[in-house]
C-alpha cells in the first residue's frame, strides 16, 4: 500500500508474531482476512532473517503486528523496522477472546494480524519502544 488514503490491495499481508524468550510464533493474514499460514522462529537474528522471507513469500507485507515490542520482540521489531518494515504494537488478546479459543501462540498470532488489520493496533513500535525507554529512565531517576 502506498499511500494512506488509498484502498488496502488485497494482496497485502499482515503479519502477527507473539513473542518469547526463545522463539516466536507468526501467523500470515491477507488483507480480506484469510488465514494463509503459520510458523515459529527462533528469537535470534538467524531466525527474524527466516521470518522475513517467509513473510514476503505471501506477498506484500503491508505491516508485522508484534506483541512486546519494548520486551521479548524489542530484536525482532529493530530488525524488521532496518528492514523497512511498518511495525506495529499489539497487545496481547484480552482474556475473553483467550478463554474462548485457549491459549497457543499460533492463535495468539493470529489475533495479532487481525488486530492490525482491523486497526486496532495503530501504534508504532518505534514510538513503544521510545515510550518503555523513558519511562525506565524515569524509574532510575527516582
Amino acid at each position: 500500500m502506498s499511500c494512506s488514503n488509498c484502498a488496502p490491495d488485497p494482496a497485502d499481508v499482515i503479519i502477527g508474531v507473539d513473542t518469547h524468550k526463545d522463539v516466536h510464533a507468526a501467523a500470515a493474514v491477507s488483507a480480506l482476512g484469510a488465514r494463509l499460514g503459520a510458523t515459529t522462529v527462533p528469537a535470534s537474528s538467524e531466525g527474524y532473517r527466516r521470518l522475513e522471507a517467509w513473510a514476503r513469500s505471501f506477498g506484500p507485507v503491508r505491516a508485522f503486528g508484534v506483541e512486546g515490542t519494548s520486551s521479548y520482540g524489542a530484536g525482532l521489531s529493530r530488525a524488521l523496522r532496518a528492514a523497512g518494515h511498518h511495525v506495529v504494537e499489539v497487545n496481547r488478546p484480552d482474556r475473553k477472546t483467550r478463554h474462548r479459543h485457549g491459549k497457543s501462540d499460533p492463535i495468539d498470532a493470529e489475533c495479532a494480524a487481525r488486530a492490525v488489520l482491523a486497526g486496532q493496533a495503530r501504534m508504532s513500535a518505534s514510538s513503544s519502544l521510545l515510550t518503555a525507554t523513558m519511562n525506565q529512565k524515569s524509574s532510575l531517576l527516582e
